[in-house]
């Protein structure tokens, strides 16, 4: 009998940290992508964040997903080893979300999810939004990091020039999607200096 599933299945999680476009933006660029099947899972605090800062209606971002998916129902599909994904890409991720997932705390499917990414040795990826750091975030980012997941802040790249906000935020995404290993033309990569100078090749000390 033959497989009719899609060749990629990628979990998204918007939790309540601020850069809830990270995770739109993120949605809409895979929803165009053959293939994948994107199951999407939102946080209370997530929605109170598209709210606010997207002025996203609930309804336009759950069309952006083949499935959604209750962030208090712990017997979904993607809250089990045994269904099939390629990884995990938590975006925004908060400091809340990032400490349940370093200590195991499966309380919710966000943080479920994420343990089973882990521990099927999947994919994880953790776009952490919170500055300054105090020492419990660092320490939490060390564990999930040696747990197997990739902290991965959206940061801009300036050297690219970004002209929007558009582009800032698509460089972040774009990063997110090679961790992926998802074929995209969202933004540019880097070729090397076009004319280096004396600033950029210094002579030896």
């Amino acid at each position: 009998m033959a497989d009719s599933s899609p060749s990629r299945r990628i979990i998204v999680a918007i939790s309540g940290a601020s850069g809830a476009v990270y995770g739109v933006r993120l949605l809409e660029v895979l929803r165009t992508l053959p293939g994948i099947e994107i199951h999407l899972v939102v946080s209370d605090a997530g929605w109170c964040n598209l709210h606010q800062e997207q002025s996203s209606s609930r309804a336009a971002v759950e069309a952006l997903a083949d499935q959604v998916h209750d962030v208090r129902n712990v017997g979904a599909t993607i809250a089990s080893g045994s269904f099939p994904c390629s990884g995990m890409v938590i975006a925004p991720c908060s400091m809340r979300t990032l400490a349940a997932v370093a200590h195991g705390l499966s309380d919710n499917l966000i943080t479920r999810a994420a343990d089973v990414v882990l521990k099927e040795r999947r994919r994880l990826i953790l776009m952490v939004r919170e500055s300054p750091l105090h020492l419990v975030h660092l320490r939490n980012m060390i564990s999930v990091t040696e747990m197997g997941a990739i902290v991965c802040p959206p940061l801009p790249a300036f050297y690219l020039r970004p002209q929007s906000v558009s582009d800032i935020v698509d460089y972040s995404v774009a990063r997110a999607l090679d961790l992926l290993a998802v074929p995209h033309n969202l933004a540019p990569r880097w070729e090397g200096l076009a004319r280096p100078d004396a600033a950029c090749n210094p002579p030896p000390d």
